[in-house]
């Protein structure tokens, strides 16, 4: 492929990695997006970051096969990533994004780093993120910038899919101990996972990776909007870790949960019209007073899009 930098209307791509999908734009310096695909996870996990690249890779090609661009090579391409916050992790993804050639300048990014961008651009606000896992970040009127959560799947992640799926497995396991009362959450797992029985559970835990378990989020989500007390109480108890980070950022950055905070939302469990967002948006009113919800969808790959641009020279 010819270099970016030589053909008169340069390419540009953002990623948006997460541990559920990835999604690429590829754009004109302009901003104009000129293909839109989507394709498998590409979440770093330790030591596997060859596989997200090869992912990452192969959905950029097929952006450009959509555009009819095959024989550019796009000039910057800003990857944002789950996983990405650590610098290890970082720097090895973006050697083997580089010899792969993906374009003529890379940038890796946290996934919550071009959410960031789009939610807010240069202005102040707290974003949530909980799709498979769990983070929120903020940047304050001074431009300071802080983070809460995002400690991964094994000890961290609290109110994601991945935490709300697992903690319903604990709760369907004591309902059939008799620790709990009987919920309509065993039969709905138990579909979902196409199991025999609670027996079959083990086994499959076992090999379940993070995805794998927030799967199970919209199960508990449609079992608790049928009355199911103990699906409600997860409901619950996920919207008040989710309120939680909102209002710890917003202590640290914002001097208290009282003042004037814009707040955005993104992930799959906080899509519009969700049941854990509807909970949220009213629990924050109370948890956290000064927030005002942005409406419009925060789209992470739209952000990096972005951020490739200003890196490009363009104004953003």
């Amino acid at each position: 492929m010819s270099a970016g930098p030589l053909d008169p209307t340069p390419l540009v791509v953002g990623v948006d990695g997460g541990g559920s999908r990835t999604r690429v734009l590829l754009a004109d310096a302009s901003g104009k997006v000129l293909a839109r695909i989507e394709g498998p996870a590409s979440a770093l996990q330790p030591g596997q970051e060859s596989l997200a690249a090869d992912v990452i890779k192969s959905l950029i090609g097929e952006a450009l096969t959509t555009a009819e661009r095959t024989e550019t090579r796009p000039a910057v391409c800003v990857v944002g990533v789950a996983g990405a916050g650590q610098e290890r992790a970082a720097q090895a993804l973006w050697s083997a994004l580089a010899q792969r050639r993906i374009a003529d300048d890379v940038s890796v990014q946290a996934d919550a780093t071009i959410a960031m961008d789009d939610a807010f651009g240069d202005s102040a606000g707290v974003l949530l993120i909980a799709g498979t896992g769990s983070v929120a970040y903020s940047k304050g009127p001074d431009g300071r910038t802080e983070r809460c959560g995002g400690w991964g799947p094994n000890i961290g992640d609290e109110g994601s899919a991945h935490w709300l799926g697992r903690r319903a497995l604990s709760v369907i396991t004591a309902a059939h101990d008799g620790r709990e009362p009987e919920t309509a959450l065993t039969g709905a797992i138990l579909t979902a996972l196409e199991l025999e029985s609670l027996d079959d559970i083990i086994p499959w835990a076992a090999k379940a990776t993070p995805s794998a378990y927030a799967l199970l989020a919209p199960v508990v989500a449609q079992v608790a909007a049928t009355g199911d007390l103990r699906a409600n109480a997860l409901i619950s108890f996920c919207v008040e870790e989710l309120a939680l980070h909102v209002r710890t950022l917003a202590r640290r950055c914002f001097t208290d949960e009282r003042a004037a905070i814009p707040v955005a939302f993104a992930g799959g469990l906080l899509a519009r019209g969700s049941l854990v967002r509807k909970r949220l948006e009213q629990r924050l009113k109370s948890a956290v007073p000064g927030a005002t919800i942005r409406s419009e969808e925060v789209d992470a790959a739209r952000g990096a899009v972005r951020r490739a641009r200003r890196l490009l020279g363009v104004e953003v």
